[in-house]
């Protein structure tokens, strides 16, 4: 019987990282529930614990690409999920991308969401994103889902994950490089939703460098 890690990267996310938690363990997929805890400031490792998580504090905060790569040590699952700390009870759907990896329908799984339900940026760096893939080969609709499923096989063979909002795009990339199949999936899963305020322009301003690099160093069959 194959086993189910599932790693979770977290900053200052006290609000949710215990219904994520919480929901990934009633499920039952999981033998390992593995959270990153990305330099937070705030409760995010001790509600964490409080939820039965295996907790590895980083100081300072190094960045979700990192925060991956410092997580693989730790990793004892055959099967490995990445999910993020603000899906709540929905984090529950993991385990449908846990199941074409065990049944062999995919190398990589990931997360399709519904529409927002409120409006966010304009779709400049999902559509810069989705340009990468379709270069590669792949027609992504969710180009950026930090969702997603694969085998501590292939895992390994993606290392190391490009740092910052780069990270999933990298991953893609560079599996799609590989060989590997990528399958996207439905969910219904939702998460903290970035509106149209300072604060979600800045985000995805600096996710679109992030990705704007991850293409061009890929490209050119660098590391990331």
């Amino acid at each position: 019987m194959k086993t189910v890690t599932v790693v979770i990267p977290a900053y200052n996310e006290e609000t949710r990282i215990g219904s994520t938690v919480r929901a990934v363990r009633e499920s039952e997929f999981a033998d390992q529930i593995l959270v990153m805890d990305d330099g937070s400031q705030d409760k995010t490792a001790v509600i964490a614990r409080g939820e039965g998580a295996e907790v590895i504090e980083l100081k300072p905060n190094r960045g979700k690409g990192e925060a991956l790569n410092r997580a693989v040590p730790h990793i004892k699952g055959d099967i490995v999920l990445f999910l993020d700390a603000d899906l709540g009870d929905s984090a529950r759907q993991g385990q449908l991308l846990v199941k074409p990896i065990l049944e062999g329908e995919a190398d990589i799984t990931i997360a399709r969401f519904p529409p927002p339900k409120k409006k966010g940026g304009f779709g400049l760096v999902k559509g810069l994103a989705a340009w990468g893939l379709k270069r590669a080969g792949m027609e992504a609709r969710e180009p950026l889902s930090g969702q997603r499923a694969m085998s501590k096989t292939v895992l390994m063979d993606l290392l190391p994950f490009s740092p910052g909002f780069g990270v999933e795009l990298g991953m893609s990339l560079r599996a799609l490089a590989r060989g590997y199949r990528l399958l996207e999936v439905d969910t219904t899963m939702t998460h903290a939703e970035t509106g149209r305020d300072v604060k979600g322009f800045v985000h995805r301003g600096r996710q679109f460098w992030d990705v704007l690099k991850v293409i061009l160093k890929e490209a050119k069959g660098g590391p990331c």
